[in-house]
């Protein structure tokens, strides 16, 4: 029998390939560690956080638990949950680089 594959293994592995492509398109992201913890430490006055990030230790931490079950999917399959993490790591690098995420891959999205 194949392993199982667990939500975590599912949602480390969306992150890093991720990470992978952002560090490889911007190198200001290539010594910055991408994190994964399980629950934010506290809520702030926007709700729960999905993401920190820390440009003076060059640290982003993503938060499974409020990605994955707060974020709503239009269609709940394999596919759109690995976009909504995807796109939590774009957000995320995008806050970290002070861009808008759409800057960070605009190659990526050029279906022409």
């Amino acid at each position: 029998m194949p392993p199982l594959e667990t939500r975590p293994e599912r949602f480390d592995l969306a992150v890093g390939t991720a990470a992978e492509f952002l560090r490889s398109a911007w190198p200001e992201l290539r010594e910055v560690r991408f994190e994964v913890a399980g629950m934010p430490p506290a809520s702030d006055d926007d709700g729960i956080p999905r993401w920190s990030v820390s440009t003076e230790q060059k640290r982003i931490i993503l938060y499974r638990l409020p990605i994955e079950r707060l974020g709503r999917l239009h269609r709940n399959d394999d596919l759109h949950r690995r976009m909504a993490i995807e796109s939590s790591v774009f957000r995320a690098a995008a806050e970290y680089l002070d861009r808008d995420p759409w800057d960070l891959g605009p190659d990526r999205f050029r279906f022409f």
